[in-house]
């Protein structure tokens, strides 16, 4: 026969679990809000915003239906930079994306933990602060259904093919093909494959 215990924890189990499903609904809710005021584009109501995300700069973001954002995302634009998230793209905790030019990340997009994503190198000047100096800036685009693993560093100018796979912790300094597997420092092509739709 239960104790009082047992008894008393089951009763109150099922009005836990509606506790904990309120407040994580009440606070994605909050971090929507939060999120979409910091935008010049529209955050859609189907984007999923799990925890602080970090605006910097412009705020020119524009992002697809079905969105996933982890906490502790950073999205930065400057001058006439922007950034285009497609539907249903998943951006891990950690993830940074700066741009001074453009970024765009196509539907179904997948970025691991703390990468990070750059479209500028700073540009050392003869007689002045690395600080003060400009950015060379050039487009970086992610194709569709890119699984970009966890720590892994996207470089100016760079396109990554539709279907592609980039191991954890590589630097991707070069364009990828559709489909293929890249790893490494830098990224170099490990296996190749025929689905590119």
């Amino acid at each position: 026969m239960p104790n009082f215990k047992q008894v008393l924890s089951k009763m109150l189990e099922a009005p836990l679990r509606m506790t904990e499903a309120l407040r994580r609904r009440l606070s994605r809710g909050y971090y929507h809000a939060r999120l979409s005021g910091m935008l010049l584009g529209r955050l859609p109501s189907s984007a999923v915003v799990a925890g602080s995300v970090y605006v910097f700069g412009t705020g020119n973001i524009h992002i697809g239906e079905n969105l996933l954002l982890e906490p502790h995302v950073h999205l930065e634009t400057q001058g006439m930079g922007w950034i285009v998230l497609g539907r249903d793209v998943v951006l891990s905790s950690g993830v940074h994306i700066v741009a001074m030019e453009g970024v765009s990340i196509g539907d179904g997009s997948m970025i691991g933990e703390f990468s990070s994503v750059r479209d500028a190198n700073h540009v050392r000047a003869a007689d002045g602060s690395l600080r003060d100096g400009d950015h060379e800036a050039k487009p970086i685009r992610i194709g569709k259904q890119v699984w970009i693993g966890r720590g892994v560093a996207v470089l100016r100018g760079v396109t990554i093919g539709d279907n592609a796979t980039v191991g954890a912790n590589a630097v991707v300094t070069k364009d990828v093909p559709a489909g293929a597997t890249v790893a490494g420092i830098p990224a170099r092509v490990i296996t190749k494959s025929a689905r590119t739709k």
